[in-house]
Protein backbone atom coordinates (compact mmCIF):
# COMPACT_ATOMS: atom_id res chain seq x y z
CA UNK A 1 0.00 0.00 0.00
CA UNK A 2 1.21 3.50 -0.82
CA UNK A 3 1.70 5.67 2.12
CA UNK A 4 1.99 9.30 2.18
CA UNK A 5 5.37 11.41 2.75
CA UNK A 6 4.86 14.42 4.34
CA UNK A 7 7.24 16.96 4.58
CA UNK A 8 6.78 20.65 6.49
CA UNK A 9 8.82 23.22 7.17
CA UNK A 10 7.74 26.21 9.55
CA UNK A 11 9.20 29.77 9.17
CA UNK A 12 8.71 32.70 11.22
CA UNK A 13 9.87 36.10 10.34
CA UNK A 14 10.59 38.82 10.66
CA UNK A 15 14.10 39.25 11.23
CA UNK A 16 14.71 42.61 9.55
CA UNK A 17 11.20 43.75 7.28
CA UNK A 18 7.89 42.34 7.30
CA UNK A 19 6.15 44.88 4.91
CA UNK A 20 5.91 46.09 1.03
CA UNK A 21 4.03 48.01 -0.97
CA UNK A 22 1.30 46.66 -0.93
CA UNK A 23 0.93 46.41 3.04
CA UNK A 24 1.02 49.79 2.50
CA UNK A 25 -1.74 50.26 0.40
CA UNK A 26 -3.43 48.88 3.05
CA UNK A 27 -2.58 50.67 5.92
CA UNK A 28 -3.27 53.79 3.97
CA UNK A 29 -7.44 52.87 2.41
CA UNK A 30 -9.90 55.38 3.79
CA UNK A 31 -13.80 54.52 3.78
CA UNK A 32 -17.03 56.64 4.18
CA UNK A 33 -17.12 56.87 7.68
CA UNK A 34 -18.69 59.33 10.30
CA UNK A 35 -22.08 60.54 11.35
CA UNK A 36 -25.38 59.31 9.68
CA UNK A 37 -26.03 62.77 8.18
CA UNK A 38 -22.22 63.00 6.79
CA UNK A 39 -22.95 59.60 5.32
CA UNK A 40 -25.92 59.58 3.52
CA UNK A 41 -24.80 62.85 1.87
CA UNK A 42 -21.90 60.90 0.14
CA UNK A 43 -19.42 62.79 2.79
CA UNK A 44 -19.73 65.47 0.46
CA UNK A 45 -19.01 68.08 3.30
CA UNK A 46 -16.10 70.03 2.53
CA UNK A 47 -17.42 73.22 1.49
CA UNK A 48 -20.76 72.71 4.20
CA UNK A 49 -18.72 72.13 7.77
CA UNK A 50 -20.97 71.80 11.17
CA UNK A 51 -21.28 68.42 11.70
CA UNK A 52 -18.37 66.12 14.24
CA UNK A 53 -17.22 64.37 11.29
CA UNK A 54 -16.01 67.49 9.35
CA UNK A 55 -12.74 66.98 12.80
CA UNK A 56 -11.66 64.51 10.35
CA UNK A 57 -12.05 66.05 6.85
CA UNK A 58 -12.20 69.88 6.54
CA UNK A 59 -11.56 71.71 10.18
CA UNK A 60 -12.30 74.46 8.45
CA UNK A 61 -15.92 73.03 9.19
CA UNK A 62 -15.68 73.84 12.95
CA UNK A 63 -15.54 77.53 12.17
CA UNK A 64 -19.15 77.65 10.92
CA UNK A 65 -20.42 76.24 14.78
CA UNK A 66 -22.19 78.88 16.24
CA UNK A 67 -23.55 76.90 19.61
CA UNK A 68 -21.84 73.37 20.67
CA UNK A 69 -22.86 69.97 20.06
CA UNK A 70 -22.10 66.61 21.06
CA UNK A 71 -22.99 63.03 19.52
CA UNK A 72 -22.35 59.74 18.98
CA UNK A 73 -22.40 57.69 15.97
CA UNK A 74 -23.50 53.36 15.68
CA UNK A 75 -22.49 51.37 12.36
CA UNK A 76 -23.90 48.53 11.60
CA UNK A 77 -22.18 47.33 8.41
CA UNK A 78 -23.30 43.80 6.55
CA UNK A 79 -20.38 42.76 4.33
CA UNK A 80 -20.98 40.39 1.31
CA UNK A 81 -17.53 39.55 -0.41
CA UNK A 82 -17.75 37.30 -3.61
CA UNK A 83 -15.05 35.57 -6.04
CA UNK A 84 -15.89 34.83 -9.30
CA UNK A 85 -13.42 31.99 -11.00
CA UNK A 86 -13.82 30.74 -14.42
CA UNK A 87 -15.99 26.62 -14.23
CA UNK A 88 -16.19 27.34 -10.80
CA UNK A 89 -19.64 28.39 -8.68
CA UNK A 90 -19.25 32.01 -7.23
CA UNK A 91 -17.97 31.70 -3.71
CA UNK A 92 -19.63 34.22 -1.15
CA UNK A 93 -18.75 35.33 2.11
CA UNK A 94 -20.94 37.12 4.72
CA UNK A 95 -20.31 38.99 7.83
CA UNK A 96 -22.08 41.64 9.65
CA UNK A 97 -19.44 43.97 12.67
CA UNK A 98 -21.26 46.66 14.43
CA UNK A 99 -19.31 49.38 16.39
CA UNK A 100 -19.51 53.07 17.38
CA UNK A 101 -17.57 54.33 14.49
CA UNK A 102 -17.64 58.43 15.58
CA UNK A 103 -18.59 60.31 18.31
CA UNK A 104 -17.06 63.96 19.49
CA UNK A 105 -17.97 67.36 20.70
CA UNK A 106 -17.19 71.06 19.75
CA UNK A 107 -17.17 73.63 22.28
CA UNK A 108 -18.27 77.25 20.72
CA UNK A 109 -17.32 80.14 22.62
CA UNK A 110 -18.32 83.68 21.90
CA UNK A 111 -15.47 86.58 21.84
CA UNK A 112 -17.42 89.30 21.74
CA UNK A 113 -15.49 90.57 18.71
CA UNK A 114 -17.00 91.74 15.62
CA UNK A 115 -13.68 90.77 13.40
CA UNK A 116 -13.97 87.15 14.98
CA UNK A 117 -17.38 86.77 16.55
CA UNK A 118 -16.63 82.91 17.58
CA UNK A 119 -13.46 80.47 18.88
CA UNK A 120 -13.79 77.09 18.63
CA UNK A 121 -12.63 73.64 19.57
CA UNK A 122 -13.23 70.20 19.52
CA UNK A 123 -11.74 66.80 20.06
CA UNK A 124 -13.51 63.50 18.34
CA UNK A 125 -12.51 59.66 17.98
CA UNK A 126 -13.31 58.39 14.60
CA UNK A 127 -13.10 54.90 12.62
CA UNK A 128 -11.71 55.78 9.42
CA UNK A 129 -11.10 52.67 8.05
CA UNK A 130 -12.27 49.38 8.70
CA UNK A 131 -10.20 46.00 6.95
CA UNK A 132 -12.63 43.87 7.78
CA UNK A 133 -12.97 41.14 4.90
CA UNK A 134 -13.39 37.70 4.16
CA UNK A 135 -13.11 35.66 0.48
CA UNK A 136 -12.12 32.47 -0.89
CA UNK A 137 -12.31 30.66 -4.17
CA UNK A 138 -11.15 28.02 -6.11
CA UNK A 139 -8.85 28.44 -9.41
CA UNK A 140 -7.77 25.96 -12.12
CA UNK A 141 -3.71 25.68 -12.41
CA UNK A 142 -1.93 27.46 -15.27
CA UNK A 143 1.27 26.83 -13.16
CA UNK A 144 2.58 26.37 -9.51
CA UNK A 145 3.91 28.38 -6.47
CA UNK A 146 6.68 26.50 -6.62
CA UNK A 147 7.46 27.29 -10.38
CA UNK A 148 7.05 30.98 -9.19
CA UNK A 149 9.74 30.06 -6.01
CA UNK A 150 12.06 28.32 -8.35
CA UNK A 151 12.75 31.09 -10.69
CA UNK A 152 13.15 33.75 -8.21
CA UNK A 153 15.23 31.77 -6.74
CA UNK A 154 17.13 30.77 -9.84
CA UNK A 155 17.49 34.66 -10.74
CA UNK A 156 19.01 35.61 -7.51
CA UNK A 157 22.54 37.02 -7.28
CA UNK A 158 24.37 35.59 -6.00
CA UNK A 159 23.04 32.43 -6.00
CA UNK A 160 22.26 30.15 -3.10
CA UNK A 161 22.86 26.70 -2.97
CA UNK A 162 21.40 23.35 -1.20
CA UNK A 163 23.48 23.87 1.44
CA UNK A 164 22.62 27.16 1.84
CA UNK A 165 19.08 26.52 1.95
CA UNK A 166 18.58 23.23 3.99
CA UNK A 167 17.45 23.72 7.27
CA UNK A 168 17.71 20.13 8.62
CA UNK A 169 21.30 20.15 9.25
CA UNK A 170 21.83 20.60 12.69
CA UNK A 171 23.57 23.80 14.34
CA UNK A 172 22.32 25.40 11.05
CA UNK A 173 19.32 27.95 10.65
CA UNK A 174 19.34 29.53 6.82
CA UNK A 175 16.70 32.02 7.84
CA UNK A 176 19.47 34.17 10.15
CA UNK A 177 22.75 32.65 8.31
CA UNK A 178 22.29 33.55 5.21
CA UNK A 179 20.40 36.75 3.14
CA UNK A 180 18.43 33.89 0.99
CA UNK A 181 14.47 35.18 0.61
CA UNK A 182 12.76 33.18 3.36
CA UNK A 183 10.10 31.84 1.19
CA UNK A 184 13.23 30.34 -1.30
CA UNK A 185 14.30 28.59 2.35
CA UNK A 186 11.03 27.39 3.21
CA UNK A 187 10.25 25.93 -0.33
CA UNK A 188 13.17 24.15 -0.20
CA UNK A 189 12.53 22.41 3.07
CA UNK A 190 9.04 21.68 2.16
CA UNK A 191 10.43 20.03 -1.03
CA UNK A 192 8.08 22.25 -3.09
CA UNK A 193 11.28 23.57 -5.26
CA UNK A 194 14.52 21.22 -6.07
CA UNK A 195 17.92 21.48 -7.95
CA UNK A 196 17.87 21.40 -11.41
CA UNK A 197 20.79 19.07 -11.40
CA UNK A 198 19.92 16.98 -8.27
CA UNK A 199 23.81 15.34 -8.28
CA UNK A 200 24.70 18.76 -7.85
CA UNK A 201 25.86 19.91 -4.71
CA UNK A 202 27.36 23.70 -5.74
CA UNK A 203 23.86 24.16 -8.21
CA UNK A 204 22.03 27.41 -7.61
CA UNK A 205 19.22 27.01 -9.84
CA UNK A 206 15.94 24.97 -9.14
CA UNK A 207 12.74 23.53 -11.04
CA UNK A 208 9.16 23.40 -9.09
CA UNK A 209 6.46 20.70 -9.05
CA UNK A 210 4.80 22.24 -12.04
CA UNK A 211 5.62 20.44 -15.71
CA UNK A 212 4.05 20.60 -19.39
CA UNK A 213 2.21 17.64 -18.06
CA UNK A 214 1.06 18.88 -15.05
CA UNK A 215 -2.38 20.08 -13.76
CA UNK A 216 -3.84 20.68 -10.93
CA UNK A 217 -6.74 23.15 -8.26
CA UNK A 218 -5.98 25.63 -6.11
CA UNK A 219 -7.94 26.87 -3.74
CA UNK A 220 -7.52 30.38 -1.32
CA UNK A 221 -9.42 31.66 1.95
CA UNK A 222 -7.95 34.87 3.01
CA UNK A 223 -9.14 36.78 6.01
CA UNK A 224 -8.59 40.13 6.91
CA UNK A 225 -9.40 42.12 9.98
CA UNK A 226 -8.52 45.86 11.49
CA UNK A 227 -8.91 49.00 12.00
CA UNK A 228 -7.57 52.88 11.89
CA UNK A 229 -8.86 54.57 14.61
CA UNK A 230 -8.17 58.89 14.45
CA UNK A 231 -8.48 60.91 17.60
CA UNK A 232 -8.77 64.50 16.49
CA UNK A 233 -8.12 67.91 18.55
CA UNK A 234 -9.40 70.67 16.27
CA UNK A 235 -9.34 75.04 16.97
CA UNK A 236 -10.97 77.25 14.95
CA UNK A 237 -13.23 80.05 14.01
CA UNK A 238 -14.62 82.70 11.85
CA UNK A 239 -13.91 85.85 10.16
CA UNK A 240 -16.98 88.64 9.95
CA UNK A 241 -19.23 85.78 9.20
CA UNK A 242 -17.69 85.03 5.60
CA UNK A 243 -14.16 83.44 6.02
CA UNK A 244 -14.14 80.11 8.44
CA UNK A 245 -11.10 78.26 9.48
CA UNK A 246 -9.33 75.53 11.12
CA UNK A 247 -6.63 73.47 12.09
CA UNK A 248 -6.65 69.88 13.41
CA UNK A 249 -3.88 67.60 14.98
CA UNK A 250 -4.97 63.60 14.73
CA UNK A 251 -3.28 60.92 16.67
CA UNK A 252 -4.41 57.24 14.87
CA UNK A 253 -4.18 53.81 16.29
CA UNK A 254 -4.27 50.77 13.80
CA UNK A 255 -3.91 47.51 13.69
CA UNK A 256 -4.19 44.84 10.91
CA UNK A 257 -4.06 41.46 10.83
CA UNK A 258 -4.72 38.56 7.76
CA UNK A 259 -4.99 35.40 7.87
CA UNK A 260 -3.87 34.07 4.20
CA UNK A 261 -4.31 30.01 3.45
CA UNK A 262 -3.59 28.79 -0.45
CA UNK A 263 -3.12 25.36 -1.65
CA UNK A 264 -2.65 23.17 -4.72
CA UNK A 265 -3.61 20.19 -5.44
CA UNK A 266 -1.54 18.63 -8.44
CA UNK A 267 -1.28 15.94 -10.75
CA UNK A 268 1.43 14.52 -12.71
CA UNK A 269 4.15 16.45 -11.03
CA UNK A 270 7.75 16.31 -11.03
CA UNK A 271 8.04 14.91 -7.38
CA UNK A 272 11.17 14.36 -5.60
CA UNK A 273 12.85 10.90 -5.60
CA UNK A 274 15.92 8.68 -4.35
CA UNK A 275 16.87 10.85 -1.11
CA UNK A 276 17.10 9.57 2.11
CA UNK A 277 15.15 11.27 5.07
CA UNK A 278 17.17 14.50 6.41
CA UNK A 279 15.31 14.24 9.64
CA UNK A 280 17.78 11.72 10.32
CA UNK A 281 20.43 13.07 8.91
CA UNK A 282 20.53 11.90 5.56
CA UNK A 283 21.34 13.63 2.30
CA UNK A 284 18.43 15.86 0.48
CA UNK A 285 16.23 13.88 -1.89
CA UNK A 286 17.69 14.41 -5.21
CA UNK A 287 15.76 13.51 -8.64
CA UNK A 288 12.16 13.61 -9.71
CA UNK A 289 9.48 10.79 -10.92
CA UNK A 290 5.75 12.03 -12.17
CA UNK A 291 3.31 11.75 -9.31
CA UNK A 292 0.08 13.57 -7.74
CA UNK A 293 1.38 15.71 -4.90
CA UNK A 294 -0.64 18.45 -2.69
CA UNK A 295 0.73 21.42 -1.49
CA UNK A 296 -0.49 24.59 1.24
CA UNK A 297 0.88 27.81 2.34
CA UNK A 298 -0.51 29.27 5.51
CA UNK A 299 0.58 32.75 6.53
CA UNK A 300 -0.64 34.80 9.25
CA UNK A 301 0.31 38.74 9.51
CA UNK A 302 -0.12 41.45 12.33
CA UNK A 303 0.75 45.00 11.77
CA UNK A 304 0.07 47.68 14.95
CA UNK A 305 1.08 50.90 15.78
CA UNK A 306 0.46 54.89 15.84
CA UNK A 307 1.03 57.61 13.64
CA UNK A 308 0.54 61.77 13.37
CA UNK A 309 -0.78 64.05 10.92
CA UNK A 310 -1.93 67.94 10.62
CA UNK A 311 -5.06 69.04 8.91
CA UNK A 312 -6.08 72.79 8.07
CA UNK A 313 -8.86 73.59 5.76
CA UNK A 314 -11.19 76.77 5.17
CA UNK A 315 -14.62 77.55 4.24
CA UNK A 316 -15.55 80.91 2.51
CA UNK A 317 -18.85 82.54 1.96
CA UNK A 318 -19.04 85.15 -0.30
CA UNK A 319 -23.02 84.99 -0.24
CA UNK A 320 -25.24 83.52 1.68
CA UNK A 321 -26.29 81.08 -0.74
CA UNK A 322 -22.66 79.94 -2.01
CA UNK A 323 -19.91 78.31 0.04
CA UNK A 324 -16.20 77.04 -1.49
CA UNK A 325 -13.97 75.59 1.20
CA UNK A 326 -10.57 73.36 0.42
CA UNK A 327 -8.45 71.39 3.10
CA UNK A 328 -5.09 69.99 3.22
CA UNK A 329 -3.81 66.98 4.76
CA UNK A 330 -0.21 65.70 5.74
CA UNK A 331 0.78 62.24 5.26
CA UNK A 332 -0.01 60.42 8.51
CA UNK A 333 3.61 59.05 9.57
CA UNK A 334 3.63 56.03 11.44
CA UNK A 335 5.90 54.14 13.69
CA UNK A 336 4.78 50.42 13.40
CA UNK A 337 5.17 46.59 14.11
CA UNK A 338 4.99 44.13 12.07
CA UNK A 339 4.52 40.10 13.26
CA UNK A 340 3.99 37.20 10.76
CA UNK A 341 3.98 33.63 11.05
CA UNK A 342 4.52 30.81 7.72
CA UNK A 343 3.66 27.17 7.27
CA UNK A 344 4.67 25.20 4.08
CA UNK A 345 3.77 21.71 3.60
CA UNK A 346 3.91 19.13 0.63
CA UNK A 347 2.48 15.69 0.65
CA UNK A 348 2.94 12.52 -2.07
CA UNK A 349 2.16 8.91 -1.56
CA UNK A 350 5.61 7.41 -2.18
CA UNK A 351 7.09 3.68 -0.52
CA UNK A 352 9.80 3.61 1.69
CA UNK A 353 9.07 6.80 3.97
CA UNK A 354 6.88 5.20 6.64
CA UNK A 355 6.13 7.60 9.22
CA UNK A 356 8.36 10.23 7.61
CA UNK A 357 7.17 13.50 9.20
CA UNK A 358 9.53 16.75 9.99
CA UNK A 359 8.35 19.75 11.93
CA UNK A 360 10.05 23.15 12.86
CA UNK A 361 7.90 24.94 15.38
CA UNK A 362 10.57 28.18 14.59
CA UNK A 363 10.46 31.50 16.14
CA UNK A 364 8.77 35.09 16.55
CA UNK A 365 10.53 38.02 16.07
CA UNK A 366 9.32 41.26 15.99
CA UNK A 367 10.04 44.33 13.64
CA UNK A 368 9.86 48.14 13.91
CA UNK A 369 9.96 50.05 11.14
CA UNK A 370 8.22 53.60 9.66
CA UNK A 371 5.74 54.21 6.91
CA UNK A 372 4.65 57.64 5.62
CA UNK A 373 0.69 57.28 3.91
CA UNK A 374 -0.27 59.84 1.15
CA UNK A 375 -0.64 63.50 1.10
CA UNK A 376 -4.77 64.51 0.59
CA UNK A 377 -6.25 67.53 -0.89
CA UNK A 378 -9.67 68.39 -1.28
CA UNK A 379 -11.92 71.11 -2.54
CA UNK A 380 -15.73 71.64 -2.33
CA UNK A 381 -18.43 74.07 -3.73
CA UNK A 382 -22.47 74.78 -1.86
CA UNK A 383 -25.38 75.73 -2.68
CA UNK A 384 -28.24 76.75 -0.43
CA UNK A 385 -31.57 76.27 -1.84
CA UNK A 386 -33.88 79.48 0.26
CA UNK A 387 -34.68 77.74 3.58
CA UNK A 388 -35.43 74.44 2.56
CA UNK A 389 -32.21 72.89 0.78
CA UNK A 390 -28.78 72.59 -0.15
CA UNK A 391 -26.75 70.66 -2.62
CA UNK A 392 -22.75 70.44 -2.08
CA UNK A 393 -20.07 68.71 -4.36
CA UNK A 394 -16.52 67.37 -3.70
CA UNK A 395 -13.28 66.67 -5.00
CA UNK A 396 -10.46 64.66 -3.14
CA UNK A 397 -7.14 64.13 -4.40
CA UNK A 398 -5.08 61.39 -2.23
CA UNK A 399 -1.11 60.66 -3.82
CA UNK A 400 -0.75 57.21 -3.33
CA UNK A 401 2.44 57.41 -5.27
CA UNK A 402 3.96 59.49 -2.59
CA UNK A 403 3.93 56.66 0.24
CA UNK A 404 7.15 55.69 1.62
CA UNK A 405 8.95 53.45 3.94
CA UNK A 406 11.92 53.01 5.95
CA UNK A 407 13.63 51.28 8.94
CA UNK A 408 13.86 52.94 12.12
CA UNK A 409 16.61 55.07 12.28
CA UNK A 410 15.82 56.67 8.77
CA UNK A 411 16.90 53.97 6.19
CA UNK A 412 14.53 54.22 3.21
CA UNK A 413 13.51 50.56 1.71
CA UNK A 414 14.44 51.38 -1.74
CA UNK A 415 13.22 48.73 -3.64
CA UNK A 416 9.81 49.07 -1.62
CA UNK A 417 9.43 52.77 -2.13
CA UNK A 418 10.10 51.87 -6.22
CA UNK A 419 7.15 49.42 -6.35
CA UNK A 420 4.84 52.12 -4.86
CA UNK A 421 5.56 54.40 -7.81
CA UNK A 422 5.79 51.72 -10.19
CA UNK A 423 2.51 49.83 -9.51
CA UNK A 424 0.48 52.82 -7.33
CA UNK A 425 -1.23 56.31 -8.42
CA UNK A 426 -3.06 59.00 -7.09
CA UNK A 427 -6.40 58.43 -6.62
CA UNK A 428 -9.38 61.02 -7.62
CA UNK A 429 -12.79 60.90 -5.33
CA UNK A 430 -15.60 62.99 -6.69
CA UNK A 431 -18.63 63.50 -3.93
CA UNK A 432 -22.25 64.65 -4.68
CA UNK A 433 -24.55 65.25 -1.70
CA UNK A 434 -28.13 66.56 -1.16
CA UNK A 435 -30.64 67.52 1.54
CA UNK A 436 -33.95 68.71 1.51
CA UNK A 437 -36.40 70.14 5.22
CA UNK A 438 -39.61 68.14 4.40
CA UNK A 439 -41.05 69.93 7.20
CA UNK A 440 -39.52 71.90 10.19
CA UNK A 441 -38.48 68.81 11.85
CA UNK A 442 -37.44 66.59 9.35
CA UNK A 443 -34.87 66.37 6.73
CA UNK A 444 -34.11 63.75 3.81
CA UNK A 445 -31.03 63.30 2.07
CA UNK A 446 -28.98 61.40 -0.55
CA UNK A 447 -25.47 61.11 -2.01
CA UNK A 448 -22.85 59.35 -4.31
CA UNK A 449 -19.08 59.12 -3.74
CA UNK A 450 -17.07 57.29 -6.74
CA UNK A 451 -12.98 56.54 -6.35
CA UNK A 452 -10.86 55.65 -8.60
CA UNK A 453 -8.48 52.70 -8.79
CA UNK A 454 -4.86 53.01 -7.25
CA UNK A 455 -3.66 51.21 -9.78
CA UNK A 456 -1.64 52.43 -12.60
CA UNK A 457 -3.24 50.92 -16.18
CA UNK A 458 -1.86 48.27 -17.38
CA UNK A 459 -0.43 46.27 -13.67
CA UNK A 460 -3.23 43.75 -14.06
CA UNK A 461 -2.16 42.71 -17.75
CA UNK A 462 0.68 39.78 -16.35
CA UNK A 463 3.59 41.33 -16.90
CA UNK A 464 4.35 43.46 -13.28
CA UNK A 465 7.12 41.66 -11.38
CA UNK A 466 5.92 43.64 -7.80
CA UNK A 467 7.76 42.09 -4.79
CA UNK A 468 5.99 40.67 -2.09
CA UNK A 469 9.35 39.39 0.02
CA UNK A 470 9.90 42.88 1.95
CA UNK A 471 12.23 44.99 2.20
CA UNK A 472 15.01 42.47 3.49
CA UNK A 473 13.36 38.87 1.37
CA UNK A 474 11.98 37.58 4.86
CA UNK A 475 8.21 38.09 3.49
CA UNK A 476 6.17 34.61 3.11
CA UNK A 477 3.05 35.53 1.51
CA UNK A 478 3.03 35.69 -2.67
CA UNK A 479 -0.85 36.31 -2.59
CA UNK A 480 -2.01 39.78 -3.23
CA UNK A 481 -5.08 41.91 -4.85
CA UNK A 482 -5.40 44.94 -6.41
CA UNK A 483 -8.35 46.95 -6.13
CA UNK A 484 -10.35 48.84 -8.65
CA UNK A 485 -12.64 51.62 -8.74
CA UNK A 486 -14.94 51.92 -5.68
CA UNK A 487 -18.83 53.10 -5.51
CA UNK A 488 -21.01 54.58 -2.81
CA UNK A 489 -24.45 55.34 -2.85
CA UNK A 490 -26.23 56.89 0.10
CA UNK A 491 -29.64 58.39 1.69
CA UNK A 492 -30.82 59.15 4.80
CA UNK A 493 -33.66 60.88 7.28
CA UNK A 494 -32.98 63.23 9.82
CA UNK A 495 -34.70 64.47 12.60
CA UNK A 496 -34.16 67.08 15.48
CA UNK A 497 -36.73 67.84 18.20
CA UNK A 498 -35.06 70.82 20.30
CA UNK A 499 -31.71 70.57 20.83
CA UNK A 500 -31.79 66.94 20.22
CA UNK A 501 -31.34 65.15 17.03
CA UNK A 502 -31.35 61.95 15.78
CA UNK A 503 -30.48 60.70 12.00
CA UNK A 504 -30.19 57.73 9.86
CA UNK A 505 -27.97 56.94 6.65
CA UNK A 506 -28.34 53.82 4.50
CA UNK A 507 -25.24 53.23 2.66
CA UNK A 508 -23.91 50.70 -0.15
CA UNK A 509 -20.45 50.39 -1.34
CA UNK A 510 -19.18 48.15 -4.42
CA UNK A 511 -15.73 47.39 -5.29
CA UNK A 512 -14.23 45.31 -7.61
CA UNK A 513 -10.61 43.43 -7.15
CA UNK A 514 -7.87 40.80 -8.55
CA UNK A 515 -6.40 38.15 -6.22
CA UNK A 516 -3.88 37.30 -7.27
CA UNK A 517 -2.83 33.69 -5.93
CA UNK A 518 1.37 34.90 -6.38
CA UNK A 519 2.94 36.95 -9.15
CA UNK A 520 3.84 35.95 -12.69
CA UNK A 521 7.80 34.85 -13.72
CA UNK A 522 9.20 34.33 -17.01
CA UNK A 523 9.09 30.96 -18.05
CA UNK A 524 12.65 31.27 -19.86
CA UNK A 525 14.23 31.98 -16.61
CA UNK A 526 16.83 28.87 -16.76
CA UNK A 527 18.21 30.56 -20.33
CA UNK A 528 17.96 34.33 -20.39
CA UNK A 529 19.06 34.23 -23.74
CA UNK A 530 15.53 33.72 -25.15
CA UNK A 531 13.05 36.26 -24.59
CA UNK A 532 10.91 36.86 -21.44
CA UNK A 533 7.71 34.84 -21.71
CA UNK A 534 5.22 35.63 -18.66
CA UNK A 535 3.48 32.67 -17.16
CA UNK A 536 0.05 32.91 -16.72
CA UNK A 537 -1.00 32.73 -12.62
CA UNK A 538 -4.03 31.80 -10.74
CA UNK A 539 -5.87 35.30 -11.17
CA UNK A 540 -9.53 35.24 -9.38
CA UNK A 541 -12.33 37.97 -9.49
CA UNK A 542 -13.26 39.73 -5.99
CA UNK A 543 -16.38 41.87 -5.75
CA UNK A 544 -17.59 43.59 -2.45
CA UNK A 545 -21.19 44.84 -1.66
CA UNK A 546 -21.15 45.95 2.18
CA UNK A 547 -24.76 47.65 3.29
CA UNK A 548 -24.35 50.39 6.39
CA UNK A 549 -26.80 51.09 8.58
CA UNK A 550 -25.76 54.17 10.33
CA UNK A 551 -27.26 55.96 13.60
CA UNK A 552 -26.43 59.03 14.83
CA UNK A 553 -27.76 60.71 17.99
CA UNK A 554 -26.75 64.07 19.24
CA UNK A 555 -27.32 67.01 21.37
CA UNK A 556 -26.59 71.06 20.42
CA UNK A 557 -26.50 73.35 22.71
Amino acid sequence: MKKILALSMLALPVALSAQNALDMYQLSQGNLRGTARFMSMGGAFTALGGDLTTLNQNPGGIGVYTSSEIGATLDIDFQRTSTTDPGYPNNVNTQTKAACNNFGYVGAVQTGSDLMPFFNWGASYSRVSSFNRHYKGTLDMPTSVSNYIAANTSLLSPGYTTSDLDGYTSGYNPYQETYAPWMSILAYNAYAINPVDPLATSGTNYTGLFNGKSSGVASFDILEQGYVDEYSINFGGNFVNTVYWGVGFGITDISYTQQAYYSEDMQNIAIPSNGTDPSTGGSAAIGTENGDGFIDLDSWKNINGTGFNFKAGVIVRPIQQFRIGAAIHTPTYYNLTSQTYSSMGFSFPKTGYEGWTETDEGYVQYTDWTMRSPWRFMVGAAGIIGRYGLVSVDYEYKAYGDMRSGARGGNTFDVINGDVQNYYRGVSTLRVGAEWRVSNNVSIRAGFAWESSPVKDGVNEGEQIIYTEGAYGTETTPSYSFDGNTIYGTCGIGYHYGNFYIDAAYVHRHRNSTFHAFDTYDLNYLNQSLPATYAATPVSQVTDNNNNLVFTLGFRF
